[in-house]
């Protein structure tokens, strides 16, 4: 109640990882502390320039706003059936951001969730820029390997066992002999 009468109540809004041409990668709702005044965050929200901590709805993280392309406050954002939002006077398509991407530095891609029978999106990690850097530096092998069992070229006649040698005579043996006599 004092918060209320101080304008301190905080902010909720929802949290866009990534905004594409027609696609919101949507990580889910967080609130924001209203410091100095609420009134103040939501001027910093509209003129995009809010920094400061995001704590997120799902779990209590608290992260950084400068990981986030948009923070939207709650009233601004309406959620539509078949994975549309309508935001900015717009409809855009959703793709959920899952919790493991909220700090991912790069950009995400969208893909059909494996798990979800309606069709829905799944962000996920874009590493194909990583990909390419990996292939670049990584050397070539120089052919084909091929593997085989150790005997495998037991009848190649290339690979013939080497001639019987006459067997050795039985050399004395070296070192130390044990003396009967104590020393």
């Amino acid at each position: 109640m004092l918060k209320r009468l101080l304008g301190k109540t905080p902010v909720n809004v929802w949290v866009i990882k990534q905004v594409d041409s027609d696609l919101l990668h949507l990580c889910g709702r967080a609130t924001l502390e209203a410091s100095p005044s609420r009134k103040s965050v939501l001027a910093a929200l509209d003129e995009g320039r809010f920094t400061g901590a995001v704590k997120m709805a799902t779990g209590g993280v608290v992260l950084n706003a400068k990981l986030f392309q948009a923070l939207v406050p709650a009233d601004q954002l309406e959620l539509l059936p078949d994975g549309q939002a309508r935001w900015r006077e717009r409809d855009w398509s959703l793709s959920q951001v899952p919790q493991r991407c909220w700090t991912f530095p790069g950009p995400l891609i969208a893909q059909i969730d494996p798990t979800s029978a309606s069709g829905a999106l799944i962000s996920s990690e874009d590493v194909t820029a990583i990909r390419e850097r990996v292939a670049q530096s990584t050397p070539q092998r120089p052919g084909e390997v091929v593997f085989r069992p150790e005997n495998a070229n037991e009848d190649d006649p290339l690979m013939a066992a080497k001639e019987e040698t006459a067997p050795q005579t039985s050399r004395p043996k070296t070192g130390r002999k044990w003396r009967r006599d104590g020393h």
